[in-house]
């Protein structure tokens, strides 16, 4: 699952998706007629390929509940624009994307018109993995082993915290780049010595692989990493001037996901059967596995699913604010609501 923070021009971006999508752009929120039911098209703009953070939102589809929702929904996957400028855009009403690296997209020169209206994970679930016994069990077995980077400012800002948390020093870990597919492949294969995963996705594929792993998770060594990872946005312009879509949206993928929570195997075949891209051959059992484990995460100890907690999503902004790795500070109650959910 992509891990990038938006450093590429926004002009350069935006003019890219809106020549090379003009065409899903134009659906936008037309109506259309189907059973002589007036349907009103959403598009919403995934991350990556279907995986089962998605869940939820094929199972809304394919169980009929947006339909019910009076909405037409199209699912897409644009590898080379990102879904914040889809949305940002209005090529897209919603997408995916996560807390960090949306603080790139409130803190520009020009800061992209979007929100996030609801989390899909309640809580951080990413972590380091390694090889069994190599003693990257805690931060500070980073000493001396090789790391996997994406080099973004947040990221590094992150495992310079962890490690030195436990009294190593950071600059002893040897950095290399991050362009890795298989996580337990690569470390199989000596590649690297420590990734950045997400447990649902890069443990749970160790685990089918029969591959033996370290791991441990950010938000147990500093609460201030249980940051929202991933949630869901929407256009701005959109959900304010046409509330009562935004909000059938968000009621028909919220029950997509409680179904999901309470049917695990069913949904992981309904996500199977809806993949379009073809990604997914091959990987069912990484999907009916990765779906028993992801499925308890959805609302895990939160009342509902996709409720933001406003301590939880400025306190992670206040660490970047302190620490100085955004271009403008990020006031409190910036880039979220729950205005949106039931």
């Amino acid at each position: 699952m992509k891990k990038v923070i938006l450093v590429v021009s926004l002009a350069i971006i935006i003019i890219l998706g809106i020549f090379a999508y003009v065409k899903i752009a134009e659906k936008g929120l037309q109506e259309t007629s189907s059973n002589d039911n007036q349907l009103k098209k959403v598009t919403f703009a995934l991350d990556w390929t279907p995986n089962t953070n998605h869940t939820g939102l094929y199972v809304a589809k394919e169980k009929g509940y947006f339909k019910e929702a009076g909405l037409d929904v199209d699912i897409v996957f644009i590898e080379e624009s990102s879904s914040a400028t889809l949305c940002a855009t209005g090529v897209a009403q919603f997408g995916i994307e996560a807390q960090d690296t949306l603080a790139a997209a409130f803190t520009g020169d020009e800061p992209l018109g979007i929100t996030a209206v609801a989390t899909i994970l309640q809580h951080n679930t990413s972590g380091i993995i390694s090889r069994k016994g190599d003693g990257i069990d805690t931060p500070k077995g980073l000493i001396g082993k090789r790391y996997s980077t994406w080099n973004s400012p947040i990221e590094l800002a992150m495992m310079k915290l962890l490690v030195e948390k436990e009294g190593g020093n950071f600059d002893n870990v040897k950095l290399i780049p991050n362009n890795i597919v298989d996580e337990p492949g690569a470390l199989e294969a000596n590649q690297t010595d420590a990734i950045w995963v997400f447990y649902g996705w890069g443990c749970i594929n160790a685990e089918v692989q029969g591959f033996d792993f370290d791991y441990f998770n950010f938000k147990d060594i500093e609460s201030v990493f249980d940051y929202y990872t991933p949630v869901v946005i929407a256009n701005n312009e959109f959900f304010n001037n046409d509330p009562e879509t935004a909000k059938a949206f968000l009621s028909a993928l919220r029950k997509g996901y409680e179904y999901a929570v309470e049917n695990p195997e069913e949904s992981a075949e309904i996500l199977i059967n809806s993949d379009n891209t073809n990604s997914l051959k091959g990987s069912e059992e990484l999907v009916r596995k990765s779906q028993e484990w992801i499925s308890k995460q959805y609302i895990d100890d939160a009342e509902k699913w996709g409720y933001i907690t406003p301590e939880r999503w400025d306190a992670f902004y206040d660490w970047l604010n302190e620490n100085n790795l955004t271009e403008k500070e990020i006031p409190h109650g910036t880039g979220y609501t729950n205005e949106y959910l039931d």
